[in-house]
């Protein structure tokens, strides 16, 4: 056996500071209720559109719907509360839904101004 003192344990190298990890940027273009809003505004049903048919225009939009049902029915529930849809059947996120009378009254007021019909007199 060898009486010799084993070296010292070199000082370990400092580890690399850790990154955070970004969080993914938010995806460009309209929120989930802007599309229910343009789907329920465009569809001519008088007694409002169905969840289902809500579905059916947003995944034909490019909505991909199987992923984020959630998020539409969410969506759907909180547009009723601001008073943006109102249901007409059904309860909960269910039913049929169609834009209430104050939302209609803002569009065409601003689709009036922006176009230049309505002419103010000084």
């Amino acid at each position: 056996l060898s009486s010799s003192i084993a070296p010292a344990p070199a000082a370990a190298p400092a580890k690399p500071a850790k990154k955070k990890a970004s969080k993914p940027a938010k995806k460009a273009g309209p929120s989930v209720g802007d599309l229910i809003l343009k789907a329920v505004s465009a569809s001519k049903e008088r007694s409002g559109v169905s969840l289902a048919a809500l579905k059916k225009a947003l995944a034909a939009g490019g909505y991909d719907v199987d992923k984020n049902k959630v998020r539409v029915k969410t969506a759907v529930k909180k547009l009723v509360l601001k008073g943006a849809l109102v249901q007409t059947k059904g309860t909960g996120a269910s039913g049929s839904f169609k834009m209430s009378k104050k939302t209609e009254a803002k569009k065409c007021q601003a689709k009036a101004t922006y176009r230049g019909d309505i002419d103010v007199e000084k």
